[in-house]
């Protein structure tokens, strides 16, 4: 999971005197004219709340932009003026002379263009939105986002002071949203209002030992230009700020969200709401970044579940002993997380282009936080630095060697550490950086585990050679099969390109077809998935994040799909290196733009 660097909406507040006025008051060329818009965009749509700003620039001064009021926002209760302002920019965006602009200007311009055109869709589904969730919820990311504030100033440690004082005000903007939904029947199930408390009391269960103090601690001692004495009082400062701002502010959106209890009229899918189609494929598409009709994705994702399953019966039909192989070499990866993400580099170079001088710190997840994340994540940097580039381990989670591996290519190599150093050094304008595409940037990061798995069989072999050679004077006799090292790894990868389709499939059905958990178990028990409480724990948690598995596994099969079609259309003269090369250079963008970009550099 790559955390990404806001978890507030774009507010689309252009205040600044973003329009036709502006634009004509720069003259020169078209392509000067687009470069000071999109830059003003940017340096509005970034100081939209705290943590946007401070995520994505380091030095905001630097950028142009003054220094803005400490707040995170409020969550709008209202989506007309979105709407409105989403449609004039849209009309703005067309106004500029498309053929007078260069190509890469052009891309940004297809990009904004859907991305406003899609916003301006949503209408009065907004209502539908859900701010809150057990794992990807604000009030369970915000920790992670506070605890990983970074002290580049002085000034950063005074703004995030402040902004602990933000949250309360924040939180009941949310509490009024959510009222709003009760109010039309919309909010959300007690299963899931459970969940979510939970969440919330587990953060604030012990107020003189939470964990943010200890980060807080953590990060002072780093930042290194207080004294002992001026620590400690700063120390004694956030504990007040933590139990007197942050505690009772949870405190009070769990009594707020208490009161909505049993107003929730269903704990299914979205397809039971009004309107709720309608809003699953406004979701898929900002989510996604792909236009396609959603039974046209059902189809792609059923045709993928039934070759993947075809692959796994001729591995096993070809050796019966291949699963408890895949058991015994998925422990043989005796490398550290630091290790692997050094070794990933050199096994990539035949297909991904090489990448020179990328720094990188891996740092372990703080052990109060290790229940609530992945098992590693990649944080990105700000955008005027492009460091640093953080791998998070969270080595609480109980994966085998071959799973973190996999895991850390999704993070790191060729993953998402790759594509956003790739990118940054193809110097983008900002607003590149701002507005972008999740299904791209996840769905690039599971496309790449597939080779990951590949990658690891020639490691395994290594080690496994290596071992055999130190231990045993007849090296010959006991080295190890390559081949069934191979088949062992590729048993590994269909299986989890499997269990992802399957949730996909399984997303789909609950909030566009209508399943309920019966029909939800009927279809994962055709597939040998039947203990009661994983599958009433996968029928919740896709009903609570829709989308979320599509932005992975339809966003790899997006680039697989492209991968196909370039192969065809080039025949001997594709080349796969020159092929991911396209993809990084083009960036972040949805699906359609992605494809039409990419054709374009081939014709």
């Amino acid at each position: 999971m790559k955390i990404l660097k806001k978890i507030l909406a774009l507010t689309l507040v252009f205040a600044l005197g973003i329009g036709a006025g502006y634009v004509s008051e720069h003259p020169v060329t078209e392509n000067s004219r687009f470069q000071a818009f999109t830059e003003k965009l940017f340096q509005t749509e970034v100081s939209a709340n705290a943590l946007t700003l401070h995520y994505t620039l380091a030095d905001p001064a630097g950028a142009g932009i003054r220094p803005t009021e400490m707040t995170l926002g409020a969550l709008d209760t209202d989506s007309s003026e979105t709407t409105r302002l989403c449609n004039e920019y849209e009309n703005l965006l067309r106004s500029f002379s498309y053929s007078r602009l260069s190509r890469g200007n052009q891309l940004t311009l297809d990009m904004l263009l859907l991305y406003f055109h899609t916003r301006a869709s949503l209408g009065e589904n907004y209502i539908l939105e859900e701010p809150l969730g057990p794992s990807l919820g604000i009030q369970a990311q915000l920790p992670v986002l506070l605890g990983e504030y970074a002290f580049h100033s002085t000034r950063d440690l005074s703004d995030y002071l402040k902004l602990l004082g933000t949250i309360r005000p924040y939180f009941h903007s949310i509490l009024q949203f959510e009222e709003k939904k009760s109010q039309a029947g919309l909010f959300m199930s007690d299963a899931t209002l459970d969940r979510i408390l939970t969440q919330c009391r587990s953060f604030i269960r012990d107020p003189n030992s939470n964990y943010m103090d200890e980060l807080f601690a953590q990060r002072l001692k780093t930042f290194g230009k207080l004294t002992e004495k001026e620590q400690n009082h700063l120390l004694t400062f956030h504990h007040q700020l933590i139990t007197k701002q942050v505690i009772p502010a949870y405190q009070e959106l769990i009594d707020g969200l208490e009161k909505l209890r049993g107003t929730g009229k269903t704990s299914r899918g979205l397809a039971y709401f009004p309107g709720g189609r309608e809003y699953y494929q406004y979701l898929l598409r900002i989510q996604t970044g792909s236009y396609v009709p959603v039974k046209q994705i059902q189809k792609r994702l059923s045709d993928q579940l039934l070759t993947d399953f075809r692959q796994i019966k001729a591995l096993i039909q070809a050796d019966s002993s291949l699963v408890a192989s895949l058991q015994k070499y998925s422990g043989q990866i005796s490398l550290t997380p630091e290790q692997m993400l050094k070794e990933l580099p050199g096994l990539m170079k035949e297909d991904f282009p090489l990448l020179k001088n990328i720094s990188y710190e891996v740092r372990q997840v703080h052990p109060s936080m290790k229940k609530f994340l992945s098992p590693a994540f990649y944080l990105t940097p700000p955008v005027d630095t492009q460091a640093p580039n953080v791998i998070y381990i969270n080595n609480s989670k109980g994966t085998s060697s071959l799973e973190l591996f996999g895991t850390l290519a999704h993070e790191g190599f060729p993953g998402h550490l790759y594509q956003t150093v790739s990118f940054a050094r193809s110097a983008p304008d900002n607003i590149r950086y701002l507005i972008t595409s999740p299904g791209y940037i996840e769905g690039w990061a599971t496309y790449v585990e597939g080779y990951a798995y590949r990658y690891a069989a020639s490691l395994i072999y290594d080690i496994m050679k290596n071992s055999a050679a130190a231990t045993s004077d007849d090296t010959l006799n006991s080295a190890p099969d390559r081949k069934l090292i191979q088949n062992a790894t590729q048993l590994a990868w269909l299986s989890r390109s499997t269990n992802l389709c399957l949730y996909s499939l399984l997303d789909i059905g609950i909030h566009y077809e209508g399943w309920d958990q019966g029909r939800t178990t009927a279809f994962l028990k055709a597939f040998s998935i039947t203990q009661e409480s994983a599958v009433k724990e996968i029928y919740q948690y896709i009903v609570e994040t829709p989308g979320n598995y599509l932005k992975y596994y339809w966003g790899s099969l997006n680039f697989q799909d492209l991968q196909t079609r370039c192969r065809k259309q080039l025949g001997h003269d594709f080349n796969l290196k020159d092929f991911h090369r396209r993809i990084m250079e083009i960036g972040p963008v949805q699906f359609p733009v992605l494809e039409k970009y990419l054709f374009l550099s081939y014709a």
